[in-house]
């Protein structure tokens, strides 16, 4: 399997995966039944676990981006080393920035998020030369 391909997988399972650290953290706060239910008033969640779904919403929202970038370049046939390493640093800038997020480290936050929005950029360009037709500099 191509990498692009492969980390597309890794981003997707660890995205779906993000969810269960905060649903403990509200069966905690609110009880099972509470967690299962829809309590009028619930208390609120741990201020991590406010953090974790802020930064769950993000991965959910980026995903839609990678995904469509990487499998536009799989339907193009557009692989190359640039790609598959632009999708290692993507998954890897999302683990950062989820456990940034997570734990309120505000520049690595930022720095992680803005890494990620440059790996996607760089399969943007590749997609874009196949597109367009335009050889590599």
């Amino acid at each position: 399997m191509k990498p692009e391909l492969q980390y597309l997988v890794y981003v997707a399972a660890f995205t779906g995966l993000l969810w269960i650290p905060y649903i403990l953290d509200r069966a905690a706060k609110w009880g099972l039944m509470g967690a299962v239910g829809y309590p009028d008033n619930p208390p609120p969640q741990s201020p991590w676990a406010r953090r974790l779904i802020k930064a769950h919403y993000n991965a959910v929202e980026n995903l839609v981006v990678f995904a469509a970038l990487v499998l536009a370049a799989h339907a193009a046939g557009v692989s190359n080393a640039a790609i598959g390493t632009a999708a290692i640093v993507y998954f890897w800038a999302r683990v950062v920035h989820a456990a940034a997020y997570t734990f309120a480290i505000p520049w690595v936050r930022t720095l992680a998020f803005t890494v990620a929005w440059l790996a996607m950029a760089v399969i943007a360009w590749y997609d874009l030369q196949k597109i367009y037709s335009i050889s590599p500099a």
